[in-house]
């Protein structure tokens, strides 16, 4: 029996908080769960800093993808004997889904920002390069590892396969809201993904929806509305990656400016230097981060001492409503008057903005074009965009909502002098 038809003599089951139990039957998943590279995403944060927001977000990347995983096996089950579907590609569509966030970093978004990395480039190369991921592809086939990255990179030729992994309506998706609803215990992210998977079918191209399931999906689509603004963007959180930010920020510029360490950050230097290898990418992961951000807070660099304290003890920037786009006079005169306070506002003085396109139609011709969800018509096998027929997701359609927060140290303005000019200038500033 060839490798990649090859079943273990007995199911292994992980018990499982949102699916209950994820199955694992082929040998080549249940081969690849064991590599060191996959095992690795237990030491990465599926939600970064949030876990400083809500006390419970403490699951992994290895959850998450794990969660995919089952969500492709469950939607391949019932795709077996459609019209559309080859099950020739069932296996393929499994190992992308399972090693789809690979590449992740400690901090995922935040780390990539400061060290201009792009985490799905780290996917590919653990995928393709000299890693216990490859050898097991490779086992399947000499150009499966470059199928596999073709379909996580989106340029996969059968873009049916590419859909059920990315597109607006994925497995990716499908797990992420509904595990990180159940980890911050939050109840905008559930919405009933056994009807979704019940009414998805394949055609040409992509997964689309019968008419008969349309309002799961805008159950779906106004889970990820909620929870983008109630968890993913929360503004506490938004304190915390500020500050992680601003610490990667800090440690390097010391290191361009050759200051002396007196824990030398020797699994940085490389991300420092802009010159980061696989096997260095790998051995960093977020217990590696928390150590030297713990022996940071020892340092004679009053900055980073202060900014690692702040990350570690949890006390956070404070926040207002701030749009750089109007208020910019005031940002300006609260930088000077920052630098006159001596608080440097390169690290203390930040404008963080968010913003979400929860769902859009495809438009030809456009920056990040979105292929739309369809509806499945059961007369005439029509297909509908989903906004097309629902009033609900016609309402945010297209719309792309943004947030502007400014954060600042308010304990350090608070121990200033009452009698400073510039302490009453600041406040007039922040609160009117």
């Amino acid at each position: 029996m060839a490798y990649k038809d090859e079943q273990l003599n007995e199911e292994k089951v992980f018990k499982d908080p949102v699916h209950r139990y994820i199955h694992v039957k082929d040998q080549v998943i249940w081969d690849l769960i064991g590599t060191r590279e996959f095992q690795r995403l237990r030491r990465i944060k599926q939600l970064g800093t949030s876990y400083l927001t809500f006390h419970g977000a403490e699951h992994s990347r290895f959850n998450h993808s794990l969660g995919v995983y089952e969500i492709v096996r469950r939607i391949l089950f019932n795709f077996q004997d459609r019209p559309n579907w080859d099950n020739q590609e069932r296996l393929l569509c499994l190992c992308a889904a399972l090693l789809h966030d690979l590449g992740h970093g400690p901090f995922s978004h935040s780390f990539e920002k400061v060290f201009k990395l792009n985490h799905e480039d780290f996917t590919k190369k653990i995928i393709l390069g000299n890693t216990e991921i490859n050898k097991i592809l490779k086992k399947v086939g000499e150009g499966f590892p470059q199928d596999v990255a073709d379909v996580i990179n989106k340029t996969y030729e059968n873009k049916l396969v590419v859909s059920l992994i990315s597109s607006q309506i994925d497995a990716d998706r499908m797990d992420y809201l509904q595990r990180d609803a159940y980890f911050t215990g939050v109840s905008y992210g559930h919405f009933d993904m056994e009807r979704i998977l019940r009414v998805m079918r394949p055609v040409e191209d992509q997964v689309v929806i019968k008419q008969t399931g349309m309002h799961a999906v805008e159950d779906y689509i106004m889970s990820r509305y909620q929870m983008y603004w109630q968890v993913y963007f929360h503004p506490v959180t938004r304190s915390a990656e500020v500050i992680l930010s601003k610490i990667l920020h800090r440690a390097k510029y010391l290191y361009e400016q050759q200051y002396q360490f007196k824990l030398n950050p020797t699994h940085f230097l490389s991300f420092f230097a802009g010159e980061v290898d696989l096997e260095e990418y790998l051995r960093l992961d977020e217990s590696i981060v928390f150590y030297y951000f713990q022996a940071w807070v020892q340092e004679d660099d009053e900055v980073l001492s202060d900014l690692c304290e702040r990350f570690i003890n949890r006390r956070l920037l404070k926040y207002i409503e701030f749009n750089p786009n109007q208020q910019m006079n005031e940002w300006m005169e609260l930088y000077k008057l920052f630098q006159a306070i001596e608080v440097d506002p390169e690290y203390y003085l930040v404008v963080d903005s968010s913003s979400d396109l929860p769902y859009d139609f495809y438009r030809p011709g456009e920056e990040e074009e979105r292929l739309p969800i369809h509806l499945l018509q059961p007369k005439n096998n029509e297909l509908k965009e989903l906004s097309r027929q629902s009033d609900i997701v016609e309402a945010i359609s297209g719309k792309k909502r943004t947030d502007h927060k400014l954060y600042f140290p308010l304990d350090v303005l608070e121990n200033l002098p009452e009698g400073r000019p510039e302490k009453k200038r600041i406040y007039e500033i922040l609160f009117g």
